[in-house]
């Protein structure tokens, strides 16, 4: 019975393509990622915790009150790790190593319990001889509160396959 199931899953099957080519890039274009993500203290504590982020400035509310802060404030390093994870599915799901990250800049501490949005612009796009069936893409990604006040914003690039 479980394999006439499965077998008629299988069967009935659409593959979706994931992420976008090299071709579908345009300098000056902007994707508006579309999920947002709420930074919740469960978040900090097992973000903080998990990579030795011991500052009392992200698990200790009153510490974070008496230091000027209206919270606990969200670990950078989970901040970046959230904005760069929102823009994946429409930069780079389609594969292609990741080149790396320039002129991070943190531009006010997040409190748990915001929710931060992202949205990024094509900033360049061109052809890499070493790898033919790749193009090389940098974006600018800035990361945002809910009211639309800027948090984070940092350039990244990656090799992104091409059409075939």
């Amino acid at each position: 019975m479980t394999i006439d199931i499965v077998a008629d899953l299988k069967s009935r099957a659409v593959e979706r393509k994931r992420g976008n080519t090299f071709e579908w890039f345009s300098v000056g274009q902007e994707l508006i990622h579309h999920w947002g993500r709420t930074l919740t203290e469960g978040d900090n504590t097992l973000f903080t915790t998990l990579t030795l982020h011991y500052n009392p400035l992200y698990t200790n509310a009153d510490y974070a009150l008496a230091h000027g802060h209206t919270g606990a404030v969200v670990c950078p390093l989970l901040l970046f790790a959230t904005v760069f994870g929102l823009s994946v599915e429409d930069l780079s799901e389609a594969g292609g190593p990741f080149l790396g990250v320039d002129e991070l800049t943190y531009l006010r501490p997040v409190i748990v319990g915001e929710t931060v949005y992202a949205r990024s612009t094509v900033t360049d796009t061109r052809e890499t001889k070493s790898h033919p069936n790749f193009g090389i893409v940098t974006w600018h990604t800035t990361g945002f509160d809910e009211t639309g006040e800027p948090v984070i914003k940092f350039n990244r690039a990656n090799l992104v396959r091409k059409a075939q």
